[in-house]
Parts: C-alpha cells; structure tokens; sequence
C-alpha cells in the first residue's frame, strides 16, 4: 500500500489505528502522565495521541512522520487543542530518525513496526531513546488464532509477521523487555478503523474518477473490504503493549 493510498484512506480518521478514543485515554491513565514527561512518538501520523494527552496532562511531546498529510492534520490538531506550544512535528522516516540519547520518558511506535522491518528491528530504533526507567509503547498486531493459510495472502502478511500473544511475549522478552501493562483494541475499534477507510476512497473516487490511481485504489480497498471481514475480523487483534526494559 502506498503512502499516498494510506492518506486517502483515513482521510475521516483522527486515530490511526483500531483504537478508540477512551482506549487511547486509558492508556495515558496506565502511563501516569503529567506534564513533565517528554514523549517521542514514532510515525505520528495524525498525532491524535500527543494532541489529545498534552491538553489533558501538559506533556511535551515529538511527533516524527513521514506524511506531509499526515503532519498538517496534526499542527491543524494541536492548534485546535490548544497545545501547540507543548508538541514539536518533525517530516522524517520515523526508522532513520535520530533521537537524542536518553531523553524521553516515553517512546512510542504505535502501529508502525515497519519501520524498523517488523517488532525486533523497532524495538532496537527505540531502546536508544528512552530513560533507564522510562517506558516504551508498541502497538503491534497479533493472531487471536492461528488463521488458515488462505488468509495471509488474503491480509498481504507473511505467517510470522504476527504471532499469538503468548508468542509476541517472547518477542519482547528476547528483546531484553518486560511487559508491564496493555490496552487491546475490541471489534468496535477495529470496525471503527477499517469501515471509514471504505467511505473515505469511495468518495474520493467519486470526486476524482479520472486519478491515475484510481483503478489500482479501487482494486486495493475492494480486496482490503473483503479480507477483513473474512479474516481480519476474526484473526487479527491489535493492542498496545507497555514495556520497560529488563535491568
């Protein structure tokens, strides 16, 4: 999926990802935030998180995306709540950014692990980052059930992209982590992620029915649709994980 199909497809969205907004607040409660925490949020996208957790708590954060789209959603957002002056937006590939060392009390990668070629490589980007007593938030996909074959062509992943739960603990063990809480995403937030991606290409293919992308577009959000309900719904889970590292 190209970057420009990712912006078209959450066009309606302020959350990128199959979180709704009390999940996203709850975790916040989790992470105890105040306003002295510093936050490194890796692919932003919108930064509805850092926007929605600095009006609330005063928190200082750094969003890095690589979306100029994405990023203008996120100033008009801070504008609009307020925190403008609490929040720095920095145009980058989030896996080639370069952090201050130990700097932040959070780092954040949530629902982008290809930035770092899956969960182990992210892990690595962010570890840098964080204070010795600090936190990290992933959100990550995980299989709720092993899916039939048919299904990973069908979701456009390979077989050990995502593991069961029991298995992404491992991941994160080996990584030299520990797993202190999480926030998993339920049906609702999954529908609430996939569905407006439906709305938002249709009616931009409606407005825009001679794009050069438009057949691809329609090909890639008709297969999407179908995937999900099929599989997605039934297979997949999504949740964000919060993790210390293992002294």
């Amino acid at each position: 999926m190209s970057l420009r199909f990712h912006e078209i497809a959450e066009t309606y969205h302020r959350i990128l990802n199959p979180f709704t907004e009390e999940q996203l607040m709850l975790l916040g409660e989790i992470c105890h935030l105040n306003p002295s925490i510093k936050l490194l949020d890796l692919a932003c996208g919108k930064a509805e998180m850092l926007c929605l957790w600095a009006q609330k708590y005063g928190l200082h954060g750094t969003g890095v995306d690589i979306s100029s789209v994405f990023l203008e959603s996120a100033k008009n957002r801070a504008n609009e709540l307020n925190v403008s002056d609490n929040l720095t937006f920095i145009q980058d590939d989030a896996g080639n950014y370069s952090p201050a060392a130990r700097v932040y009390d959070i780092v954040s990668c949530i629902g982008a692990t290809w930035i770092g070629n899956g969960l182990t490589g992210t892990i690595e980007l962010m570890k840098p980052a964080v204070t010795p007593n600090g936190l990290l938030l992933i959100g990550e996909p995980y299989w709720i059930d092993t899916p039939p074959e048919s299904a990973y062509e069908a979701l456009g992943v390979k077989p050990n992209d995502y593991a069961t739960l029991d298995i992404t603990l491992n991941r994160l063990e080996s990584s030299g982590l520990k797993l202190v809480e999480m926030v998993l995403a339920n049906h609702c937030g999954w529908d609430r992620y996939e569905a407006p991606r439906w709305m938002a290409i249709d009616d931009f293919l409606r407005n825009n029915p001679n794009d050069p992308d438009a057949s691809a577009l329609n090909e890639w959000i008709n297969n999407n649709r179908r995937a999900y309900l099929k599989y997605g719904r039934r297979y997949l889970g999504w949740g964000v994980f919060v993790l210390r590292l293992a002294h």
